[in-house]
């Protein structure tokens, strides 16, 4: 099995990117992350793959990142949803977008992706929703006091009490948990603290 190709990018399309390794060139499918990172030929990438064997031919997938790649790979798990799917759930959402999607029910943002309609959205939840860890999901964005607990910052009172506030002003629950992520809290932390920093960041999203 491949687990990556590092080489020369001489092409970039759409939705794919073929890639020189040793005078061969190998066509990856890659979700609009690797796209926007490669932006031009001639660059050196290396790209972590999942190959896809089918009876009509072998596909490759690849992606920027180890934990892209595990999301992909936890994405397609889901009967329904093949590598095709996967690959638009993690252009349209990335892998922390699709964390934090399932870990606050946000079935309306996984149906944004183009033809994930809100029943395979809800059936997405359902059965990634034990298979998602609380403490990846915060790892890129959260920061934690000493001696704190990512489960306690999420659930303590001033935080759901935060993130109550923010959806009630509309803003989408996946949204709002990715905002919170971003914040130093602390025991001094307020409620209207948590509310003023995150709708600083969930404006830049």
């Amino acid at each position: 099995m491949i687990r990556f190709l590092k080489g020369i990018v001489e092409e970039i399309n759409i939705d794919e990117v073929v890639l020189e390794v040793a005078g061969i060139g190998y066509c990856l499918k890659v979700p609009s992350s690797v796209i926007d990172s490669v932006r031009i030929t001639g660059m050196e990438v290396k790209l972590h793959t999942y190959m896809n064997v089918r009876e009509d031919g072998v596909s490759l997938f690849g992606f920027l990142t180890k934990d892209d790649l595990e999301i992909f790979k936890k994405v397609i798990s889901v009967s329904g949803i093949g590598p095709k799917g996967g690959l638009a759930i993690l252009s349209t959402l990335g892998a922390d977008g699709v964390r934090f999607a399932v870990l606050s029910n946000d079935a309306k943002a996984i149906a944004k992706t183009p033809g994930i309609g809100p029943k395979m959205a809800s059936k997405l939840i359902l059965e990634l929703k034990d298979k998602i860890d609380l403490e990846d999901a915060f790892n890129s964005g959260a920061k934690v006091a000493s001696g704190g607990n990512l489960n306690n910052i999420v659930n303590n009172e001033v935080t759901q009490d935060a993130t109550e506030a923010l959806i009630a002003l509309g803003y989408s629950s996946s949204d709002v948990l990715k905002a919170i992520s971003k914040i130093d809290i602390t025991e001094d932390t307020s409620v209207q603290d948590i509310i003023k920093q995150a709708l600083r960041i969930v404006g830049t999203f």
